[in-house]
């Protein structure tokens, strides 16, 4: 089977008339949220993956709306239901001038399991698959059964140099040791907690891009953000707060870009431990871990007020959430829905649980890296006290904060009780979330790589191995369906709501927004 590619239609781009100092050589853009590491690999991360698209590139490409296109990979076919034929572009070089090749991609694909201290490692993308070069710009992938998700799976991967980076570290490439690849522009520097600078790559295969130098701030505070866009600081802003969307797109000066997100806010509890660590008894006294109770954990979700948070926390710039992606998405049920706030229902349910007077939990949280995150913990914290479960909160600057709550703990195991977290379903689809979110703990199978809560359940993991098996796209849709259903009836986690992309750019620009929330110096033109 031939692959076939269909254009898609744009998402909305708004050209915004001459104003500031923008102009065809330079381009400064505000994010809200710093990269870890310039290291690709390092930290499947929303910052992370966005910047490192600037330089390096991956086999399959995916467009705003997350449709699927050729990248380095020109065309490719299936040779049976487990073998994938891929036909590499002959007329790419990395930075350095060194011609793309096969022995690039089998580079990659063999690096991204084995880079260290990964907090949330690209594994489960590239496990399973034994690539084979045929030769130079021919490669063959093999699984041991068929793969529904090939291509959404070598979208996330970033194909590096292999001459390059053969021996360069996360602290080289974060050094500019090695950060070579076949991208629009090239690495200039990275300068943590402030700016990370990439310069045009004149010789990029699909032509050059308007900007000469594009430099992108570290700007967490909102209002800081904001006041860089309207002073003249940054040329565009990610992220515009809930508080300022309505004022900004009142200003002549200033217009707006939206789509809506695929990233779901949502709760992780320990499922791992008899005794968790921030879970007391009203007295201070330990307790047997209540999340283990199927009641408590349905307590807890109907205790949560969405469209409270939507509307007064959000100021409309969200969606309720019923599971990991927005229904409109293939794969996901029709027949879940948001869970209805009820207080008296709640409390009925934790009494039922044995804890008729609650119990004391702490939650934990990013400051800083989803838009009202702190906010958004406090409310659901004063929430869940009115339950009956006296909740304090502790948030952390993000990179302590996912360092901590993925390995902080005994033995490196995940260290909080409860978090608020977010996930960007990067590959389009329910199935990659599912298996990253909510599929038993398992590194060697890389299955869930972001499971910080430690969820198992047979059933639903049966279910996501069965989806990614199913070639066929209706009959997996169904199966990812099912999965869904099974997961959120055992509230397996608590989804809160899906954001709202917002950007916002000086006029003179014409900026394209993106549903996988990334913010693309390519996605911006004069």
């Amino acid at each position: 089977m031939v692959a076939v590619w269909k254009g898609a239609a744009l998402a909305a781009a708004l050209v915004l008339g001459g104003w500031g100092s923008a102009t065809a050589m330079e381009l400064r853009i505000g994010l809200a949220a710093e990269p870890s590491s310039a290291d690709p690999h390092y930290h499947n991360l929303t910052p992370n993956n966005a910047v490192a698209r600037h330089v390096f590139e991956a086999l399959v490409d995916m467009d705003e709306v997350q449709t699927m296109k050729p990248g380095l990979a020109e065309s490719w076919k299936t040779l049976d239901d487990t073998t994938w034929e891929f036909s590499l572009r002959k007329d790419v070089k990395f930075h350095d001038g060194s011609p793309f090749t096969a022995d690039d991609v089998l580079f990659s694909f063999n690096r991204v399991p084995n880079v260290p201290k990964s907090p949330s490692p690209k594994t489960a993308y590239v496990r399973g698959k034994v690539i084979e070069k045929i030769d130079d710009h021919t490669i063959r992938i093999r699984t041991a059964r068929p793969d529904a998700l090939m291509l959404n799976s070598l979208a996330q991967i970033e194909i590096m140099s292999a001459k390059a980076a053969a021996s360069a570290s996360t602290e080289d490439l974060n050094a500019g040791r090695g950060t070579v690849g076949t991208g629009p522009y090239q690495f200039v520097e990275f300068v943590p907690g402030d700016r990370l600078v990439v310069k045009r790559n004149d010789a990029y295969w699909r032509g050059r891009e308007p900007w000469e130098k594009v430099t992108f701030r570290f700007i967490k505070s909102d209002p800081t953000r904001v006041a860089a866009l309207l002073s003249g600081d940054v040329d565009v802003i990610e992220t515009v707060p809930t508080a300022d969307a309505q004022r900004l797109a009142k200003e002549p000066k200033v217009a707006l870009a939206s789509a809506l997100s695929n990233r779901v806010i949502y709760l992780h509890m320990d499922r791992l431990r008899e005794t968790s660590p921030f879970v007391k008894s009203k007295d201070g006294s330990a307790i047997k871990n209540p999340f283990h109770n199927l009641k408590v954990r349905q307590a807890l979700t109907r205790a949560i007020n969405r469209p409270a948070i939507v509307e007064r926390i959000m100021e409309g710039e969200a969606v309720p959430a019923s599971q990991l992606l927005p229904d409109v998405y293939a794969g996901t049920s029709k027949n879940l829905k948001p869970v209805a706030y009820d207080l008296e229902a709640a409390r009925k349910l934790l009494a039922e649980a044995g804890y008729p007077n609650g119990f004391r939990l702490t939650i934990h949280g990013p400051n800083g890296r989803y838009t009202n995150d702190t906010k958004i913990i406090e409310a659901v914290a004063q929430m869940f006290t009115r339950l009956g479960v006296e909740t304090t909160v502790e948030t952390l600057p993000p990179a302590v904060f996912f360092s901590r709550a993925s390995s902080g703990g005994p033995d490196k195991t995940p260290e909080f009780s409860m978090i608020l977290a977010g996930w960007s379903a990067g590959t389009g689809e329910p199935g990659d979330s599912m298996r990253s979110l909510l599929m038993s703990f398992d590194p060697q199978a890389g299955t869930g790589s972001a499971n910080r809560g430690r969820y198992s359940n047979p059933q639903f993991d049966q279910l996501i191995q069965k989806g990614f098996a199913t070639v066929d796209a209706a009959k997996r849709a169904e199966i990812f369906a099912s999965a869904a259903e099974v997961v959120m009836n055992d509230v397996g986690l608590i989804p809160i709501h899906y954001q709202k992309n917002t950007w916002a750019a000086k006029k003179g620009l014409k900026v394209t927004p993106r549903t996988d929330e990334y913010t693309f110096a390519m996605s911006v033109r004069p």
